[in-house]
């Protein structure tokens, strides 16, 4: 993991470079693109500031990266070749630095966020199984655990896949193993042949991570026909820099594509999701009927913004890998401080250690105390069973503190005993 870390001027060249190799609205004769700039009654262009403002430069030039830049061999749309060369770059970045992947075998591009990148995965495998294993889509399940993102359950209701849910360990967080091989066996029975298993690095809810090694354990003791996907929408950015040696990653053979979010971690616009795949599956979401698409289509939402790709790529070079990780180590110690008291005052909760999310069980939060400090509940419709704290940029200590001396206020007053 070591990428170089960019000086503000550098950044700035750099993507004022793109936007002069791509097309201009302004002096291009563009006469076919059913877009344009930004409304300039709005987003006016010739403010002092944007000089020293290239995401915001690059908003306003407003390019369209439709299609996957990474798959060279392919024709692209090229009004847009300079700031489509930095989605590139970003792809690469994230898949070969921080995934551990080989030079220039990975796809990717940045999606509208986690959601749409875990459906892409779910439709790239189910297209593979109907044309490589004449799979129907009957033959076909999505394994998840009942802690995963609700983006599993969308895309297989929408791409009418088999949904096999996995139970956890209450206290762990853990699939119960016992129960993942059962339903295993219970779904072959039922007719599964194919397996689409998506794994968890870092749960929304719980921060919890599944584990890889056991259950592609089993997937290959049993000779079961799967691709794996990793969840690590909320993951991806600190897990490799808190625990860098892991197994959630392309250097793992049985890992074939990855989420991340680029607005959680990242702090980048909303709409930075980035999927990553090994190369030779995209071609299974071609979508040939865009044929007025230089390059065709591969992804699902089509047009996205270039300058999403630009804000994302910008962090990862102002901090450079060794920033980066130094950003993500100090979140994960402000963490770990917060649950050393939380374990003086005898509270339950769950915490993977490398990560900066810390589940409270609830009987030991009212919830007056959750509405102050505006902490998520696993559910709003059910009974309360864990109130949620994410450690991010904008958490302050004193915050914390603040926290901490009403939570002892309300456990001395309930006379709440250790567990």
């Amino acid at each position: 993991m070591n990428w170089n870390k960019y000086t503000h001027d550098e950044i700035k060249r750099i993507v004022f470079n793109a936007l002069e190799e791509n097309a201009s609205y302004d002096s291009t004769g563009i006469l076919g693109l059913p877009g344009s700039y930004l409304d300039r009654e709005t987003f006016y262009n010739d403010a002092p500031f944007l000089n020293d403002a290239p995401f915001l430069s690059t908003l306003i030039a407003n390019p369209n990266h439709i299609g996957c830049h990474t798959l060279t061999d392919r024709q692209h749309e090229d009004v847009f070749k300079g700031t489509q060369k930095i989605e590139v770059d970003l792809i690469r970045l994230c898949s070969e630095q921080i995934f551990k992947g080989g030079f220039n075998e990975q796809d990717g591009y940045v999606a509208s966020g986690g959601t749409e990148a875990n459906i892409q995965a779910l439709w790239i495998y189910r297209n593979y199984f109907i044309k490589e294993k004449k799979a129907f889509v009957d033959d076909i399940a999505v394994v998840y655990s009942e802690d995963s993102h609700y983006s599993m359950a969308k895309g297989a209701n929408l791409l009418n896949l088999i949904s096999v849910i996995l139970k956890v360990n209450e206290n762990s967080r853990e699939v119960q193993m016992s129960e993942f091989h059962s339903k295993m066996q219970d779904a072959q029975k039922k007719g599964v042949k194919y397996f689409i298993i998506v794994l968890n690095l870092s749960t929304t809810m719980f921060g919890s991570v599944d584990d890889i090694n056991s259950i592609t354990a089993y997937l290959n003791d049993h000779s079961i026909d799967f691709k794996l996907h990793i969840d690590a929408a909320f993951g991806g950015f600190i897990y490799p820099f808190t625990n860098p040696n892991n197994d959630y990653n392309f250097q793992n053979p049985h890992v074939t594509s990855i989420t991340i979010d680029g607005h959680k971690m990242l702090q980048s616009p909303y709409g930075t999701g980035i999927f990553l795949i090994r190369k030779g599956y995209m071609d299974y979401v071609c979508t040939n009927e865009a044929k007025y698409v230089p390059g065709k289509d591969y992804t699902l939402t089509g047009s996205r913004s270039g300058a999403n790709a630009v804000a994302v790529w910008m962090i990862l070079r102002i901090h450079g890998s060794e920033g980066w990780r130094q950003k993500m180590e100090n979140l994960n110690h402000k963490t770990s401080r917060l649950c050393k008291k939380l374990s003086d005052l005898n509270v339950g909760y769950f915490r993977n250690p490398y990560l900066n999310i810390i589940a409270i069980k609830s009987h030991y939060v009212s919830s007056a105390l959750a509405k102050k400090y505006h902490l998520v509940s696993d559910s709003y419709e059910h009974s309360v069973k864990y109130y949620k704290i994410v450690i991010m940029p904008h958490v302050k200590q004193g915050t914390l503190d603040s926290f901490i001396i009403d939570l002892q206020s309300e456990l001395n007053l309930k006379n709440i005993p250790c567990t």
